[in-house]
């Protein structure tokens, strides 16, 4: 294990979004923000509780997702989306680095910046409403695998984009969508039965449904399976990074 390599490129990922800290921060929390108080108050003042838990702390967990799954696929991406542009990436394809180590570096630093959100997002919604964790260490675990799985994704998307305007393309017309289709500001047993059924195969659904019962042990799926889920979908993103690196995809001539 080159570790100097990683700390190298984590530390530059990390370095740049300082660099950038009203787009990177506080741009993102303040939208998230903006969506618990419109959504918290204008649809709270007519659903009071669900399943037992106010409104507005039910959407929090929801929300969290939300920015958890669009930063971390975006920080990803335009990670390594930049080396490939400028061409520096075959530095890193030349050095004494592994693949596993190149992924390391911008999948942690992404992963990393996206809990670091999460947090503050917690943090800030605690001021608004009286929130709980009930399963803290279920929490962390719930924001770091899925913080490195789209990560993962990012990471993948950045590989495959040819141009800027396809790094946005999953993101805002993809995970978006399934993510306010997934249950962040309401529970799947509120739909009807077959729509129940469909938001089933929408993978979010696990998502937030796992976060969400580290909170208030409510959940619309059981937690196992939210588990098992989340930790395939990242198995799957590792072989597709390790398909890219083996086949030099996007990468090499």
């Amino acid at each position: 294990m080159n570790i100097e390599a990683v700390r190298a490129i984590y530390g530059f990922e990390m370095s740049r979004w300082g660099r950038t800290l009203m787009q990177s921060i506080v741009s993102p929390v303040l939208s998230t923000c903006l969506y618990f108080i419109v959504f918290g108050s204008a649809i709270g003042s007519r659903i009071s509780q669900v399943d037992g838990v106010d409104y507005g702390a039910f959407i929090v967990p929801g929300l969290v997702m939300m920015l958890l799954l669009t930063q971390s696929t975006l920080n990803a991406s335009f990670g390594i989306y930049f080396p490939r542009f400028t061409g520096t990436i075959y530095e890193h394809l030349s050095a004494p680095i592994s693949a596993f180590e190149i992924v390391l570096g911008y999948v942690g630093a992404a992963a990393t910046k996206s809990v670091i959100l999460g947090l503050l997002v917690l943090v800030t919604a605690s001021l608004f409403v009286d929130l709980r964790i009930a399963h803290p260490f279920w929490m962390l675990l719930f924001l770091v695998l899925t913080a490195l799985t789209f990560s993962m994704l990012g990471f993948i998307i950045g590989i495959w984009a040819d141009g800027f305007e396809k790094l946005q393309i999953i993101p805002l017309l993809v995970i978006t969508p399934l993510t306010f289709l997934g249950g962040t500001f309401y529970s799947v047993k509120m739909l009807p039965p077959f729509w129940q059924t469909v938001t089933l195969f929408n993978p979010v659904v696990y998502l937030i449904s796992g976060f969400r019962w580290s909170f208030f042990e409510i959940s619309d799926v059981n937690v196992g399976v939210s588990l098992l889920m989340t930790t395939v979908f990242l198995a799957v993103c590792m072989a597709v990074a390790w398909w890219i690196f083996r086949t030099g995809y996007r990468l090499k001539a």
